[in-house]
């Protein structure tokens, strides 16, 4: 059997698709794992580069493959797309990112520990919150706007001011669903600004997130997503590719030696609606 130089996973929560090729590209083996022998499987395998998707659990698993002595590299979804044949399937979605690994001019994603995931939880967490509390906001701002009530958006943010609007004028048996929601806002509240002393006081104790504060517009919740968030430093050549890495690059569209540079892309971590909730305190 012609040994194994590059394998692909598609990673599911069950049945993990694996595709084993050779150092030209060649396939030796299409297979299916289910997630609680994959790591058995490779053991039994020798050392080589195993390829992934940068999804959920794909660093989980990339910390766990490598203490088996194989090289992981994770992979952007939207590199792999391009490589994907015809129609979409895991057997196929598996080749592509083995293909798409094979490729010299590749860029791949670092594989975070388990600290640097914890320490991004909270503003994953911080960010569902947020958007949650806006939605509730909007409906009770909606539902207000049915008995003639129209609240500004600044007034339903603070809970008591609301509870007082919403007490006035609305009809009995719509008062009890409103306060319901008045009650799960002033919550989201609560929560959100318990988040926002933890990040205050890991701002505190970080010595990264310090020096990141004495930069002008930067306070606790940006220095410290930095910090938890962002690859390491020397993941990147120069300070246009981290820029580009945060969103702040324009989408271009050039042909012909004309460039056309459209509006700022989203290609960072998180969208830009999503980044100006998580990152308050932005310029």
């Amino acid at each position: 059997m012609e040994k194994i130089s590059m394998i692909g996973l598609d990673l599911a929560k069950r049945t993990i698709q694996v595709h084993a090729a050779g150092a030209d590209g060649t396939v030796i083996s299409r297979r299916k794992v289910s997630s609680g022998k994959l790591l058995q499987f490779l053991t039994n395998i020798e050392p080589c580069t195993v390829a992934m998707e940068a999804c959920a659990g794909s660093h989980h698993w990339g910390r766990e493959i490598a203490k088996l002595g194989h090289q992981v590299k994770l992979i952007a979804p939207v590199y792999v797309k391009p490589f994907v044949k015809r129609q979409k399937n895991d057997a196929a979605d598996a080749e592509a990112i083995c293909e798409a690994a094979l490729r010299p001019a590749m860029r791949f994603v670092a594989v975070k520990s388990a600290a640097k995931q914890a320490s991004a939880t909270v503003f994953k967490v911080r960010d569902l919150l947020v958007r949650q509390k806006t939605q509730i906001i909007n409906a009770l701002r909606g539902h207000l706007a049915e008995f003639g009530l129209v609240a500004p958006s600044r007034a339903c943010r603070h809970p008591d001011c609301c509870r007082r609007r919403s007490t006035r004028r609305i009809a009995g048996e719509a008062r009890s669903p409103c306060l319901a929601l008045i009650s799960t806002l002033r919550s989201l509240v609560d929560k959100v600004r318990e988040l926002d002393q933890e990040i205050a006081r890991r701002a505190r104790r970080d010595d990264v997130a310090k020096r990141l504060m004495t930069i002008p517009g930067v306070g606790p919740v940006i220095a410290t997503a930095l910090e938890a968030l962002a690859p390491p430093a020397e993941t990147f050549t120069r300070g246009r590719d981290f820029s580009a890495w945060m969103g702040l690059t324009p989408r271009q569209h050039s042909t012909g030696g004309k460039a056309r540079l459209g509006k700022t892309s989203k290609m960072g971590p998180i969208s830009l609606s999503d980044r100006r909730a998580a990152f308050p305190d932005a310029i």
